[in-house]
């Protein structure tokens, strides 16, 4: 089978209609597989992007359209909320948002709300004077203050305590606030930025998320889009991390073998650019004489291998819905059926509630009435054996 190099190089767009024979070629050594396509070549002003926009890799038109509304927003001062799945990258459309403003000279200064505990966040958000509180030695400057005429990216503001909702809403409403331990008024000029992967509307409406604090939040929505909704940048992903890793590592990749590409390109993503990220890097660590190997996970990978049975023409699946349909169903199974919420299916996922509703609407999951047949659903999925709901989804429209 012939192969064809995924280019990174800048040269002119090809708007020719889809070409589906094979070439070779090589970009630095690293010999990809893929097909020719429309738009498979960059543009000069791609190429510019892609330093504009500091590590963000693709030429697709999801993330074309989210690039563009972040060249909107930047030059404002308005609050941007960033939305999408775990691992599709809602830190650096932070950082373009602030290098493409007016205070890329100042400060950028971000805050994981999850990963602070809840007794120190308020400190690490808006400092403290000395003694304000046992431990309290010296005095503290919040990052409120250290962000002051540039940007404040919070991460994960849907795990934003409710007690602490509230000041942050005084803070974006009126620019200032006091720290922990003093009465004293502090002016301030901050940018923010908030990401989250969690359904805010729910949380609002489970009073989980104060309604005032989303909508002054919610000024200039982005949602960024899962990986598997832009599976055309796959390849100049794969192309970047290979090269990036095994530049670090000192090794050299020649070659990526038309299966493990077919693998890359067919998985799902759950974990989305982040999971693609780790992989190659696992893949280039085991890679031995310059081929990388399948990390695709083995259960994904003997799915694909694995033949299918012999079914109608209506029936058939495809072993990507197979493996989507088994994946959901074990994580319901886990969660006894509870699809919203903290410890929900869909939290479980990295997905809204929403979203997961309408994937199981189109692959035919419903919750069966005798919860002891989970379990024989689930392998049949497994085996590629076509199940379907009470309302009778065509499994050949759902995938």
């Amino acid at each position: 089978m012939a192969t064809a190099a995924f280019p990174i190089c800048s040269v002119e767009s090809d708007h020719s209609d889809v070409q589906q024979q094979h070439t070779r070629s090589r970009y630095d050594g690293v010999e990809i597989v893929t097909i020719n396509e429309r738009n498979r070549f960059q543009s000069d002003g791609q190429v510019d992007d892609e330093a504009t926009f500091n590590g963000i890799i693709g030429s697709s038109p999801a993330l074309k359209f989210v690039l563009a509304d972040v060249k909107r927003v930047a030059p404002t001062d308005s609050t941007v909320l960033v939305l999408g799945e775990t691992g599709t990258g809602k830190e650096l459309i932070a950082k373009a948002i602030h290098n493409l403003s007016s205070r890329r000279r100042s400060p950028f200064v971000k805050v994981n709300c999850a990963a602070i505990p809840f007794d120190l966040l308020e400190s690490e958000l808006f400092g403290h004077e000395k003694g304000a509180f046992t431990g309290a030695i010296s005095q503290k400057i919040g990052r409120f203050e250290m962000a002051d005429t540039g940007t404040l990216f919070l991460d994960e503001i849907g795990d934003l305590p409710l007690a602490l909702q509230p000041k942050l809403l005084r803070v974006l409403q009126e620019q200032e606030f006091e720290r922990l331990g003093s009465g004293r008024t502090h002016r301030i000029n901050v940018r923010l930025i908030a990401a989250t992967h969690r359904d805010l509307i729910e949380m609002v409406a489970r009073n989980r998320f104060r309604a005032d604090l989303y909508y002054r939040l919610n000024v200039f929505p982005i949602e960024l889009p899962p990986l598997r909704e832009r599976s055309e940048d796959i390849p100049q992903l794969i192309s970047h991390f290979v090269k990036d890793f095994a530049r670090r590592m000192c090794k050299s990749i020649r070659l990526i073998p038309p299966e493990t590409m077919a693998a890359f390109t067919s998985y799902s993503w759950p974990g989305n650019v982040r999971e693609l990220q780790n992989l190659i890097e696992r893949a280039v660590i085991r890679s031995n004489d310059g081929v990388l190997p399948n990390p695709v996970p083995t259960s994904f990978a003997q799915t694909l291998a694995s033949p299918q049975k012999a079914t109608s023409p209506r029936s058939t699946s495809g072993t990507l819905s197979d493996y989507t349909r088994s994946f959901i169903l074990r994580t319901l199974e886990d969660t006894g059926w509870v699809i919203g919420g903290p410890d929900g299916a869909a939290a479980r996922l990295g997905l809204p509630r929403t979203s997961l509703i309408t994937k199981m609407k189109k692959l035919g999951v419903s919750r069966p009435k005798n919860r002891n047949v989970i379990s024989s659903l689930v392998e049949e999925t497994e085996t590629g054996m076509q199940w379907q709901s009470a309302t009778q989804v065509d499994v050949s429209e759902a995938s």
